[in-house]
């Protein structure tokens, strides 16, 4: 699988971008089953045709939500790590400690994943986001520390330390994260 990624996922019309921001605050505050289209499209200040018209189905607006999360999350990454010094693999924690400030719910991916079959034509975008930075860890490690023996099983490690204390911070506590930080340090020195 490929890591690099389009900022822009799809050019939306101001009425599509509008609906969309609406979904994607209520998907991710409400959970996407609890949210239906009504809801979505009162919210929005449209009818449920236009939102049909734009979006084709629930289905299909999930993966366009789940698609443009991962465009900015993905860009605010790559900008990060632009500016990183050695081992940049370290940028990644700190990507998903400034995330833990802002958000109110966990990981947007995650929560889809618990809620959509795996045969949901959004889960594959799931699955995407999270292959593609585990497979962007592999890539700074082996860019950085060329010397490193096993530069994929070593990201295969970081990745799971980092979404472990990323899936637990709500639970216990902020300081998981740099914990984790701290124990990838280590791994890389």
């Amino acid at each position: 699988m490929c890591v690099e990624h389009e900022a822009n996922v799809v050019e939306l019309t101001p009425r599509a971008r509008r609906i969309l921001e609406v979904a994607s605050t209520l998907f991710y505050e409400r959970g996407i089953h609890a949210v239906g289209v009504d809801t979505i499209a009162a919210e929005s200040g449209v009818t449920k045709r236009t939102l049909y018209n734009n979006f084709g189905s629930k289905d299909s607006l999930v993966a366009v939500y789940l698609k443009s999360r991962h465009a900015r999350w993905w860009q605010r990454l790559e900008e990060r790590l632009a500016a990183a010094d050695s081992p940049r693999a370290l940028a990644v924690f700190d990507v998903y400690a400034e995330d833990a400030r802002t958000i109110t719910r966990g990981c947007a991916f995650l929560n889809a994943a618990a809620e959509l079959p795996t045969e949901h034509p959004a889960y594959a975008i799931i699955r995407h986001h999270k292959q593609a930075v585990e497979e962007r860890l592999g890539q700074l490690i082996a860019e950085d520390q060329p010397a490193a023996e096993d530069p994929k099983r070593l990201a295969r490690h970081l990745f799971l330390l980092l979404e472990g204390a990323f899936a637990h911070h709500g639970i216990h506590g902020k300081g998981l994260l740099a914990e984790a930080r701290e124990s990838a340090r280590e791994l890389l020195a």
